[in-house]
């Protein structure tokens, strides 16, 4: 049969062959909680007979933690990422008439963040990392770009030094969609510090996730900081006087709570995604139907999501999800042949590589909870899918 083939060529794969499938979820986060409940649960306890449940001291620890851990100045912790997106446009002035020019390719949010303060979107192409391209960013300024907006996609950094090259000759705002990139590093330079502010989520889903909604923006201003702080609460500097208009926005102490105690696991999540990453490189090395994300030597990739690009993809998720294993794709449609873009003008065709990478990207299970066999079992069953 086909699968003999396959486990001729990679003999590695050969034990994971069974009449009953292996399942492989491609997101683990009951088993998350499992492992991690009673000391979790002890600290929520905590916080909550505190009574602190806005502004408690958890958000404080955290925000200095973070700030810490990731090189920066500041961190102000806030309700989401989409939310840390739109304060920092809003922070560095950018409003009605502004263009921010940012990737096609990312999540919905990067770019209604920018419609959201009353700029524009303007998209520029991508690389085969999927990362934005510096040449495509530059082509696309024009008298009313503000900003950049570069996002870290799949946990890999952008091409940093070109983008604020460009930035700096043009006099333009660098603001990093890091929220897949948390402890993502270019030459040892943490995701998020490079620009002028740095926009993360710990949306369930991301390396660092709480129990819902959170995100934190870093900052190496303090000015700019504490003007972000105001932001975040209705613009009040104390209870009584508001300096501007704000939202509210806060980070609230349960989900401080949550993240301070995953923040420690952080090192071993991102190891065990790393090694998850590398397993299916070497597995899959050979096929050649089979594009593999690229690794620069001076990268440290977080792997949020293990993307390859393949031809006849929904074939191949169909094929998988009947033996047991989960994908997804991230994302199906380009953002700027969404419904909500049609005002921007583009259409099919106004950003091939994007568009090209859309129909054929397909991320795999790569957290933390997969065994070396889950790996495996992934890997044969995409081997004997293409024999």
């Amino acid at each position: 049969m086909a699968g003999s083939a396959a486990v001729a060529t990679e003999p590695v794969l050969a034990p994971v062959l069974s009449e009953v499938p292996r399942q492989v979820p491609y997101v683990a986060l009951g088993q998350q909680f499992a492992a991690e409940s009673a000391t979790l649960l002890a600290r929520l306890e905590r916080t909550l007979a505190g009574g602190q449940w806005v502004a408690g001291p958890e958000v404080a620890e955290l925000e200095s933690k973070l700030a810490e851990r990731l090189g920066a100045k500041a961190c102000i912790a806030v309700g989401s990422g989409t939310d840390a997106l739109i304060l920092s446009l809003r922070a560095l002035g950018i409003g009605s008439g502004d263009e921010v020019i940012t990737a096609p390719n990312s999540f919905i949010a990067t770019a209604s963040a920018i419609v959201h303060v009353g700029a524009k979107p303007v998209f520029a192409d991508v690389l085969p990392d999927q990362n934005i391209d510096p040449s495509r960013v530059e082509a696309a300024i024009t008298a009313r770009t503000r900003a950049i907006l570069p996002v870290h996609l799949s946990g890999r950094t952008a091409h940093m030094p070109e983008l604020l090259e460009i930035a700096r000759r043009h006099g333009l705002c660098v603001i990093e969609d890091a929220a897949q990139a948390i402890d993502a590093r270019l030459h040892g330079q943490a995701a998020g510090t490079f620009g002028d502010l740095g926009c993360f989520s710990c949306h369930p889903l991301k390396n660092l996730n709480a129990a819902g909604d959170a995100g934190f923006i870093l900052s190496k201003d303090e000015a700019l900081a504490q003007r972000l702080r105001r932001m975040r609460s209705n613009g009040l500097v104390d209870r009584e006087t508001a300096l501007e208009w704000g939202v509210v926005s806060r980070l609230d102490s349960v989900q401080a709570a949550v993240l301070l105690e995953r923040l420690p696991r952080l090192d071993s999540v991102t190891e065990a995604r790393r090694r998850n990453a590398h397993a299916y490189r070497r597995l899959l090395a050979d096929l050649p139907q089979v594009f593999l994300p690229p690794c620069r030597p001076e990268e440290h990739n977080v792997f949020h999501t293990f993307v390859i690009q393949v031809e006849r993809r929904d074939e191949l998720q169909a094929f998988l999800l009947k033996r047991g294993i989960g994908t997804a794709i991230h994302y199906k449609i380009p953002i700027h042949l969404q419904p909500a873009a049609r005002s921007l003008g583009y259409g099919p065709g106004s950003f091939p590589i994007a568009e090209r990478q859309a129909q054929r990207i397909l991320s795999l299970p790569v957290h933390q909870f997969l065994s070396p066999e889950d790996v495996e079992h992934v890997a044969l069953n995409i081997r004997e899918f293409f024999a």
